[in-house]
């Protein structure tokens, strides 16, 4: 009998962080409601220049790796496939839908040790900056060897860096 009081105490208040966890994700959906749909997948890719295996971590407002976007999934962490196609990069994610970052809405690549909820040695994240909508995002993912990480950047750049050609020559 001495131990039950305590014991339903620390339930209740397991209780009731699991609730205000949930109240404030909650919330957090709410004030993003303005993050539009996701850009569907083409349904022909052509084949990619890179494709690397890690963890997708999390997608944030850019500038703040601290502001973890929920709508539309983008705030699991899941591991995943990303994979550099002419057309843009894919996130091929475990237990959540796929991300498609089309060519035009890329703004930037680059190395980080940090974003929301993960952290680790200096430079050890690739973050790609894209907008969807009128949001400008980060979007964190880290690579399951370490050597696989130079070569996606170097894809990242090259689609980044041909983009604006690659628009201006499809008008002609």
């Amino acid at each position: 009998m001495d131990k039950i009081v305590p014991g339903l105490a620390v339930l209740s208040i397991i209780a009731v962080a699991f609730a205000l966890v949930a109240l404030g994700w909650r919330s957090r959906l709410k004030r993003q409601s303005d993050v539009g749909s996701l850009p569907e997948v083409p349904a022909k890719l052509t084949p990619a220049t890179a494709v690397v295996d890690g963890q997708y971590v999390a997608t944030t407002t850019a500038g703040d790796w601290l502001d973890r976007i929920a709508a539309q999934g983008l705030g699991v962490r899941t591991n995943a496939e990303v994979s550099v196609h002419a057309e843009g990069v894919l996130f091929d994610r475990t237990g959540a839908g796929p991300l498609f970052i089309p060519r035009q809405s890329l703004s930037g690549s680059r190395q980080d040790s940090g974003i929301t909820g993960k952290f680790v040695e200096k430079d050890g994240l690739v973050v790609v900056s894209w907008t969807l909508g009128s949001r400008e995002l980060d979007t964190g993912f880290r690579t399951r060897r370490g050597a696989d990480k130079q070569p996606l950047l170097e894809a990242l750049q090259e689609l980044i860096s041909a983009a604006p050609q690659a628009d201006a020559d499809s008008g002609k």
